[in-house]
């Protein structure tokens, strides 16, 4: 009962960290660095407690690390932010190799809507009611980027259920 119980509030880790990061993003346009390192610390305890076996872990470790460097390298060229590399490698790590495609073409799609929403949004103007509202006020400004931290969190979220880790933890 109470490795069950364990397994369940592991489960629960890389939901609640993509909610978290996705209404972060929306409402302060940042993606703290600790949320990311919770991600990739909560993915080593899932790991752990649900006994996955150490192969699994490093293929997904490798995963993680890899899309740690291409995210790094597309902010380096300033086409990301910052937090949103780091929460792609977090979010890769949960999700692994054979998830990996599905989760970018899945997040580009979302974040490509998420673009042209914010586009549609901002040629109308804010009504003052709202302009009160100080992160609407912020995302409703032209110069404000994307929050694509809620496309990559809504793709991991409906990925994650996918990945080789749900099932070798469904079958234990």
């Amino acid at each position: 009962m109470t490795f069950h119980l364990l397994l369940s509030a592991a489960f629960l880790i890389f939901p609640a960290g993509m909610a978290f990061a996705a209404s972060m993003d929306l409402l302060t346009m940042t993606i703290p660095n600790r949320l990311c390192l919770a991600l990739a610390l909560g993915f080593f305890v899932f790991a752990l407690i649900s006994s996955a076996p150490w192969h699994l872990v490093l293929w997904n470790v490798s995963c993680g690390a890899a899309v740690l460097v291409v995210m790094f390298t597309l902010f380096s060229l300033g086409w990301i932010g910052g937090g949103d590399a780091k929460f792609a490698a977090a979010t890769a790590l949960w999700l692994g190799w054979g998830s990996l495609l599905d989760y970018s073409l899945s997040a580009a799609i979302y974040g490509g809507v998420l673009t042209v929403i914010l586009i549609l949004m901002r040629k109308a103007p804010l009504p003052e009611s709202l302009s009160k509202m100080a992160w609407l006020a912020r995302l409703h400004h032209p110069k404000t980027g994307v929050p694509y931290g809620i496309a990559l969190a809504v793709a991991g979220i409906l990925i994650f259920p996918q990945t080789a880790l749900m099932h070798m933890a469904a079958m234990g």
